[in-house]
């Protein structure tokens, strides 16, 4: 599995086009899954409207998947979740492939939040579609580069590898030895449409997809090595981290 990697981590960052160019607009084969029906309970405020360059960050990811030209974008959501349906409503050039797919059970696990979004790509009417990226909301220095190049790969999966950070977490102990940092291979990542349809009725709770792709033989998985994905937010101190380090507004965005 070694073998099959590649390496992104250079310093500069692409930055994103806030348009969608429609004229310059031709479809790939793939689907673009967003899973943003986390409940933000251990970060204590709605992860999905944190703010990123003036906009919320589920804005911000929207528009990134877009810049990837798929046919179609899934975003799952929380039920009862207006604030999140109207900052997906506001975003600028909003295209029309994008669908909002509500999740009534968001605490069943981000696995749940998955196979509803791999049900609604079953629905759509294209049967060209090959490939799903998947992504979720809070890899805050996440970036086009990146997902072009997981969309580059020719594996089942091609998924993102990096290591699993503490930053901005609290030290209890300060003479315990920290353990070397385990490697993580997952999000955001490209998978063959017709494995993930396989792998559908054993999605469950939140680590469903995971042990599926670590299973998977070497000649199967390749991955791109990121760093900066190490950085996400799930605690109220790797947020206040996020905003020092200036990857997240430090003022709430203007939602109203």
């Amino acid at each position: 599995m070694r073998k099959n990697t590649a390496r992104l981590d250079g310093n500069k960052t692409t930055k994103q086009n806030s348009h969608f160019n429609q004229q310059n607009f031709q479809q790939n084969n793939h689907a673009v899954i967003i899973l943003a029906s986390g409940l933000s309970r251990r970060l204590g405020e709605t992860k999905q409207l944190l703010c990123k360059d003036g906009e919320p960050l589920i804005g911000y990811m929207l528009k990134l998947a877009a810049s990837t030209i798929p046919q179609s974008i899934i975003i799952v959501i929380p039920d009862n979740a207006p604030d999140i349906s109207n900052a997906i409503d506001k975003v600028a050039f909003l295209p029309s492939m994008v669908q909002i797919v509500i999740n009534p059970a968001p605490k069943m696990g981000m696995a749940h939040s998955l196979s509803l979004a791999i049900e609604a790509i079953t629905n759509l009417a294209s049967s060209s579609i090959e490939r799903i990226l998947i992504m979720g909301v809070d890899q805050v220095l996440l970036n086009k580069k990146h997902l072009m190049a997981l969309l580059a790969g020719n594996h089942a999966v091609v998924a993102s590898r990096y290591a699993k950070a503490n930053h901005g977490q609290k030290v209890e102990n300060k003479n315990t030895i920290e353990q070397p940092k385990k490697n993580i291979t997952g999000m955001p990542l490209v998978i063959d449409y017709h494995l993930l349809k396989q792998w559908q009725p054993t999605l469950s709770g939140d680590k469903g997809l995971r042990h599926l792709i670590r299973a998977l033989p070497p000649h199967q998985l390749s991955a791109v090595i990121n760093p900066k994905l190490s950085y996400d937010i799930d605690t109220p101190e790797q947020l206040a981290y996020a905003r020092q380090q200036g990857w997240v507004d430090a003022a709430l965005c203007d939602n109203a």
